[in-house]
């Protein structure tokens, strides 16, 4: 088993636990198909984020080899996936990662990379918003507030700043233009212990404020639940709110967003090729099924999937961030 560095949501709260949820609503989350897999490349980031739920920083050693992207490769051609979704840390810092985008770019698949903005402004990395462009990759870029002091206090001295320098040079290339085929999307979060707005209105607010502050276009607005887990959970417990913001979660919840939650048709990816429900799971290591954690590279890529299609998922507490209020995933709110 994968050692993680992460504070687990506690299990027990006054509400019911999520399995439980699920039962009173009829509800058995299974796998139906895998259209999208998402995958760790290390954990390495040149951020340290208090809301960071993977404890991605400078310090942070796992990285994914290219055996096992190739590997990962090999899943997606074998499933038929259409998209590939590349996170981290910050992603950009594998030393193959470069590789993997051309490896798996291509053949009508859609490609997405996560990206803080700021190693785009690092050296070594400036001419990759070229690359993206070229190969038609899908950036989801994180910026957790319009405003300087809420970016810099969640994020870290003068992030905010590097992060417009490297949306502008993201806009320089096509990234977010009108009538632009490259799609450049901005995740927000809350800084604090609250549900997301309405993702609609946020999108307004944020395209308003960026175009008029500092003419940057972009594509659409994500937003996403912190999950009380990671470093955002030991910030929770440092101002005792830990429990409130759990029972937040719980007693929000919207049967409604079961419908389309994230982990029904993908699979995450770990940087040592470990395979998870969702990234969630992955960072509390969870494995599938509750069992030892299915591997690329100890089993074929044929004789795993049978194993990820058709079972049920695993659920924890923390599934209250995916499903409170409008729902949250990695592509955003799931109800309007």
């Amino acid at each position: 088993m994968e050692k993680t560095h992460i504070v687990s949501i506690k299990p027990e709260t006054s509400q019911l636990s999520f399995a439980e949820r699920l039962h009173k609503e009829g509800v058995c989350l299974r796998r139906t198909r895998i259209t999208t897999v998402q995958v760790n490349v290390g954990k390495l980031c040149n951020q340290s984020c208090v809301h960071c739920h993977v404890d991605a920083g400078p310090d942070r050693k796992e990285i994914m080899s290219r055996e096992t992207m190739a590997a990962t490769k090999e899943l997606v051609e074998h499933v038929g996936a259409t998209t590939v979704d590349i996170t981290g840390g910050a992603p950009e810092m594998n030393p193959h990662f470069q590789w993997f985008l051309l490896q798996v770019s291509g053949a009508g698949r859609k490609v997405i990379v996560r990206s803080n903005l700021t190693i785009l402004m690092e050296e070594g990395y400036q001419d990759l918003p070229e690359l993206f462009a070229k190969l038609d990759i899908e950036l989801v870029a994180s910026l957790p507030c319009y405003t300087q002091a809420n970016v810099d206090r969640e994020r870290g001295a003068s992030v905010f700043a590097r992060s417009i320098q490297a949306l502008r040079r993201l806009n320089a290339v096509g990234y977010g233009k009108e009538k632009s085929h490259l799609v450049l999307s901005l995740v927000y979060n809350p800084c604090g212990p609250a549900l997301p707005g309405p993702q609609e209105q946020l999108e307004s607010d944020f395209k308003r404020h960026l175009w008029k502050e500092h003419g940057i276009r972009f594509n659409r607005l994500l937003t996403i639940t912190n999950t009380p887990i990671g470093r955002f959970a030991l910030d929770l417990h440092k101002h005792g709110k830990y429990e409130s913001y759990c029972e937040l979660l719980a007693e929000s919840f919207n049967p409604a967003t079961l419908r389309n939650v994230m982990c029904k048709e993908m699979v995450s990816i770990s940087s040592h090729g470990h395979l998870y429900d969702c990234d969630f799971n992955q960072a509390l290591g969870y494995a599938v099924g509750n069992g030892y954690p299915l591997c690329l590279g100890e089993s074929l890529v044929k004789d795993i999937v049978p194993e990820l299609l058709g079972r049920e998922i695993t659920v924890g507490p923390h599934c209250y961030a995916c499903t409170a209020g409008a729902g949250s995933s990695c592509q955003g709110a799931l109800q309007s």
